[in-house]
Parts: C-alpha cells; structure tokens; sequence
C-alpha cells in the first residue's frame, strides 16, 4: 500500500556496511569510486566506518559495530529519511551472530523504499544510474491506513 512519498535530493545520504570478509572489498570498491562518493554524505557501521576513512580519505560518519547495534542505528536512520540507499556487502557464506539485525535492516531498507546493494554489481548499477545527479521521488508505504484496516479487522 503506497502513501506518501518522499524527494531524495540529488546529494545522496548513503550507507556503507561490510560483513568482516567482505570488508576489503568494500573499501577497494569505494577506492575506485572515490570520486563520485566524494560528493554525497556517507554514514557506515563501526569497524567499516572507521577502515574507509583510514584508506581512501574520505569521510564517514560511524555509528556503532553492527552486532552492537549499528544495523539498527541505520535502520533508524532510515526510517527517519536519513539514509537515501545502502551498499551493505554481506556475507552470503557465513553466518553471523547478528543475523536477526540484518534481516531487519533489510526489512526496513524496501518497507521505506531504499535502494540497496548487497555486492559490487549492484553498487555498480546504482552509482553508474541517472538519478545518482538529480533528485528521486520514492514511495512511502501507507502506514496509517494500514493500521486503521488492521484495527478494523480486529474490531470486527
């Protein structure tokens, strides 16, 4: 159910997290894009915040480690319309212990109608896209109907 929507404008609020074993690879991709991320605000999880201020220059906002609650943070920040997309390089091989908080941020990232990158391809196709320079109307789901027809359902 589609409400509200949203303008993201055409400097992008953009989240950058990277399991352990793919961390490396997160900082050699925003290596070779370094210049078209230079000019957007980026936000990242504790350890990887941190590395890819150290090796590319660039700077990052951290929030906490994500098992100690960093997914959530930027979930929060998501859902305040503070984040505008999200390149999280998982691990698809090996579980993690904070794996419920990834799923969430997951969640959260389509319910308020976030790109997301999940590994280099997709990052690829989301900095090479036409709205990267210009603003982009998003769609917000409707929440306050939702929850008078789940009222109404219980009511009845």
């Amino acid at each position: 159910m589609v409400g509200a929507s949203s303008i993201l404008g055409k400097k992008k609020k953009i989240a950058l997290i990277a399991h352990d074993n793919m961390k490396k690879e997160l900082i050699e991709w925003v290596r070779e894009n370094k210049e078209i991320l230079s000019g957007h605000h980026l936000v990242g999880t504790g350890t990887t915040s941190r590395l890819i201020e150290e090796r590319t220059g660039l700077p990052v906002r951290g929030y906490m480690s994500g098992p100690f609650g960093g997914d959530q943070q930027v979930g929060a920040r998501i859902a305040e319309g503070a984040i505008d997309f999200m390149i999280f390089f998982w691990d698809p091989l090996e579980a993690q212990p904070h794996d419920p908080d990834v799923k969430a941020l997951l969640r959260i990232a389509v319910l308020y109608d976030i790109p997301v990158a999940n590994n280099r391809a997709s990052a690829d196709f989301i900095l090479s896209s036409p709205y990267m320079d210009k603003e982009y109307e998003r769609h917000l789901f409707d929440f306050e109907n939702v929850l008078k027809d789940r009222v109404r359902l219980f009511n009845k």
